[in-house]
């Protein structure tokens, strides 16, 4: 096996770029993936490239361990093979395909815009039959945050109104189909480009935020999941029945701070919950699984962009008119 392989990592002045990389050598209870597929994350970027105050607390951990710097690889997302296992590991052998979420990947996270990745054998699962590579590198994040977003107010209820806003990305897709298994009336809110896809995989309602603000339609709704979260958390309180919940699973930094700040005081004062939720990695990826197995629920891809148009991938990502998720399929030569 040759001892190098390609990645994306984070450069200077804010760009990404290839760069030939040593390929990981898999430690006591980690397996290397052999990467096939993998999709694009907001987390992503902030992996590349990590705001000042992060960079140099990383500067500054390092100076104390005398550790050298690492590639910054991002890549949350994988589905792959296992190439080697590492000491201990009992779940997986080589040739398996298995698919998960590696943004708490060990020391530092990530990896997976790469030709392999060292992975944790418990932060992986077995890849389901039905499922291509480039639909099961779809599925870990976004499906998470979206159950989560779901499950933000306790099960499911009959009759509920939901509001999913960005529900032409990766967990909106994910989200709308989980929800229509109960017997509940979805609005979806994103770009006019995306509508008519919303509409067939499910929306009950697709809304164009560029000719309509939700917040100040006059409707409400028992559950608002925002993967947007550009907006003040007394405008979203505004748009919640009574005892109704908003949760964001990602957008803007600033208004995701208001959201901390103000959540506690608007509970009190409304009855009304708003709370941002932080992704437990990995969570609910079995039940996922068992419904894409079941044919209940097939992830939306955009692309696949081939290995060598990664930097295009994230470039189109960053544009926001993907419909889905950004897939990248990767074949290691």
């Amino acid at each position: 096996m040759r001892a190098f392989m390609k990645a994306v990592v984070g450069g200077k002045r804010g760009l990404s770029e290839f760069r030939d990389v040593p390929i990981p050598i898999p430690q006591d209870g980690e397996v290397l993936v052999r990467v096939l597929a993998t999709s694009v994350n907001d987390y992503d970027f902030f992996r590349m490239h990590p705001p000042l105050p992060f960079r140099a607390i990383g500067k500054l951990m390092r100076a104390f361990s005398n550790e050298p710097p690492r590639p910054r690889i991002a890549g949350c997302d994988v589905a792959g093979t296992i190439e080697a296992v590492g000491a201990n590991v009992t779940r997986f052998r080589p040739g398996d395909a298995v698919f998960g979420d590696l943004s708490r990947n060990g020391v530092g996270g990530f990896g997976a815009f790469a030709e392999y990745v060292c992975a944790p054998e418990n932060a992986l699962l077995p890849k389901p039959a039905r499922l291509t590579f480039e639909q099961a590198a779809a599925l870990p994040q976004a499906g998470a945050l979206a159950m989560q977003g779901l499950l933000a107010a306790g099960p499911i209820q009959p009759g509920w109104k939901i509001l999913i806003n960005g529900g032409g990305g990766g967990v909106g897709t994910i989200g709308v189909q989980v929800a229509k298994r109960h017997d509940v009336e979805v609005t979806g809110v994103d770009r006019a480009s995306k509508l008519e896809m919303m509409r067939g995989i499910g929306f009950d309602h697709v809304l164009d935020f560029e000719k309509e603000d939700f917040t100040k339609s006059g409707k409400q709704y028992d559950l608002i999941v925002d993967t947007k979260t550009n907006r003040s958390p007394f405008a979203y309180a505004r748009v919640l029945k009574a005892g109704g919940t908003y949760a964001t699973v990602g957008g803007e930094n600033a208004r995701v701070f208001q959201l901390f700040l103000g959540g506690w005081c608007l509970k009190r004062i409304t009855g009304k919950t708003v709370k941002a939720l932080v992704l437990r990695q990995n969570s609910h990826l079995a039940y996922l699984a068992e419904r894409c197995e079941a044919g209940q629920l097939a992830p939306v891809i955009d692309g696949p962009f081939a290995w060598r148009d990664a930097l295009e991938a994230l470039r189109y990502f960053l544009s926001g008119q993907h419909k889905g998720k950004v897939i990248i399929a990767m074949q290691s030569s």
